[in-house]
């Protein structure tokens, strides 16, 4: 579902969007959030739920009362403002960051929101304490810096930037141009430069590719021989 409306794609075959959404809704657990399994909420797993369901949050009733139950699982959040993975005994940077990105997507700011503030410590404030001075994130507290937790890390603080800033949430590219990629050339400039003048220049062929590669974009097949501007 993230993936249809990073740029509103239209579905193919028998994906549809409303069976996706009465999907996730189905699989919400007794006390309003989701999980991997069982039948505990996961602060992950909520977050994820509710990243995918926040473009709805509005337009349908369903997901508004789905979410807004989500929400109340705040209260899984530790004293330090934290969330652990369900099992775990230390909340990790991972689940902080799910949580800013599912707020952000709401727009709910994960620093200020009264529901997410824990003993005077926000969600964000949380995220942000798992940063290592040499660069990345740490998994937990006492650990090494980590990749996942550095990924995540990096773009839960890009969801919560671009929200501050009144952007697209961090999953809706909509304000991104797609581009066909590898455009056919059906016009190329004529020359009246020769052969000669282009056997002459040879020499600079690897200058001359680069400057031509960066004007013009086309679909080649090997063999074919282009001249623009007295280049081949």
């Amino acid at each position: 579902l993230i993936a249809l409306d990073s740029h509103a794609y239209t579905p193919s075959g028998n994906v549809i969007r409303e069976a996706l959404i009465d999907h996730i809704l189905s699989a919400k657990c007794a006390d309003g959030g989701y999980k991997v399994s069982g039948d505990t909420a996961d602060a992950d797993m909520t977050a994820m739920a509710v990243t995918a369901l926040a473009p709805y949050y509005t337009t349908n009733k369903k997901v508004k009362a789905a979410v807004d139950t989500a929400l109340d699982t705040s209260g899984m959040q530790a004293a330090n403002g934290g969330f652990a993975p369900v099992g775990a005994s230390e909340v990790t940077c991972e689940s902080a960051a799910q949580v800013v990105t599912a707020l952000s997507a709401l727009g709910i700011d994960a620093d200020t929101d009264a529901r997410f503030v824990k003993n005077g410590n926000s969600v964000l404030h949380s995220l942000v304490s798992f940063a290592a001075a040499e660069g990345g994130f740490k998994h937990t507290a006492s650990g090494n810096v980590d990749g996942m937790a550095t990924e995540k890390g990096y773009y839960a603080l890009t969801a919560y930037a671009r929200m501050k800033a009144g952007n697209t949430s961090l999953y809706n590219m909509s304000d991104v141009t797609i581009r066909e990629q590898n455009p056919t050339v059906t016009d190329i400039p004529k020359t009246d430069q020769t052969d000669t003048k282009q056997d002459d220049t040879k020499q600079n062929d690897t200058t001359q590719d680069t400057e031509l590669k960066d004007n013009i974009t086309a679909s080649l097949a090997k063999g074919t021989v282009f001249k623009v501007k007295g280049y081949r």
